[in-house]
């Protein structure tokens, strides 16, 4: 009778898979399998992925963690320029502490190591107890936690905002001051640097299914859309009937230039991020009414970025992320990078 309940949940999820529980473990599977000039699996199950060339002598070590099903986050930004080590839990499920700890001794190359992750109650706790678990093996590690969902939290409350696709930018800006040899303190100050100036707002359409779970995350009317909601189905800001495109890039562009007022001469770069089942055509689209709206303030857009870069499962949705770039949070985030689904 399991079998018959687990087949016929399956089913009825409408999703390309064998069985729920092997879900992960054969989706990275597929992923070393097809990349592994850039992965490596090691930990139990082979939940942890590692740069082939990890560690790399003096170079500080950048390790990330998370539950699957927003990919690339968190799994797949490893490579040059990059992240070193990431831990992988299953669909929107923390990774384990052990897990967490590996990650970090895979990435220690001896200069010490930064973790590096989204503002979400199991990852903090989890990497936490990693961190006291490898200070006593003399491995030197730092904590910068990603928070850049403005619907989560008032700025009074940042501490509590949820870490969403910001991230992007902070691996890659962070990965590409580890690459200069820099020592972990100045990594780790630049990478709360550019986590400090992102800035990021989602609208969701539809929900997604967990596996597991063999259902929506939540429900949401056939012509309406929820403003701020989060990559989990954590409730937004507003809910009501679909509008426009330039309608809804309006409304969250300005929840984010009321965060982060802008004036002429700022530089910015831009990320658009489709949550999994938005088309292209859309997002360029709406990234087409941020681009105009800037240029008439003055503000000018380095860099952008539009794409699949931070999902949830099939979701259909985007969100938009502002990154407020200084001199050197530009020339490191234009710095050389190379992984399967970011390269500069």
């Amino acid at each position: 009778m399991a079998l018959r309940l687990t087949l016929e949940r399956d089913q009825s999820m409408k999703k390309i898979l064998n069985r729920t529980e092997d879900y992960v473990l054969e989706m990275l599977e597929g992923l070393c399998s097809a990349h592994p000039a850039y992965f490596k699996r090691r930990g139990a199950e082979g939940r942890v992925l590692v740069r082939p060339e990890a560690p790399i002598a003096g170079k500080v070590g950048i390790v990330t963690g998370g539950g699957s099903g927003h990919l690339p986050v968190f799994t797949g930004y490893l490579g040059p320029g990059l992240l070193d080590a990431c831990a992988v839990g299953e669909v929107f499920a923390s990774p384990g502490v052990e897990l967490m700890a590996e990650a970090i001794r895979a990435a220690n190359g001896g200069a010490g190591v930064l973790r590096l992750y989204g503002n979400y109650g199991g990852d903090v706790m989890n990497f936490d107890m990693a961190g006291e678990t490898v200070e006593f093996e003399d491995i030197r590690t730092t904590t910068v936690l990603v928070a850049d969902d403005v619907a989560s939290a008032g700025p009074a409350e940042r501490e509590k905002r949820r870490g969403v696709a910001g991230m992007v930018y902070c691996f890659k800006i962070a990965g590409a001051k580890a690459a200069t040899m820099a020592s972990l303190e100045d990594v780790t100050a630049v990478a709360q640097k550019a986590a400090d100036n992102c800035h990021t707002v989602g609208v969701a359409l539809t929900p997604c299914t967990v596996p597991a779970a063999g259902r929506p995350t939540f429900t949401i009317g056939e012509t309406e859309m929820e403003i701020g909601m989060g990559i989990h189905g954590e409730p937004g800001v507003r809910r009501g009937p679909l509008r426009t495109a330039d309608e809804i890039t309006g409304e969250m562009l300005k929840l984010l230039l009321a965060d982060m007022p802008l004036q002429s001469g700022d530089r910015v770069s831009v990320l658009v991020n489709s949550l999994g089942a938005t088309p292209l055509e859309e997002l360029y689209i709406c990234y087409r009414y941020v681009a105009r709206e800037l240029a008439a303030k003055g503000v000018d857009i380095i860099a952008p970025l539009i794409g699949r870069y931070a999902t949830s499962m099939e979701m259909t949705g985007m969100s938009l992320t502002f990154c407020k770039l200084d001199t050197e949070l530009e020339a490191l985030l234009l710095a050389p990078c190379d992984c399967p689904f970011l390269r500069c």
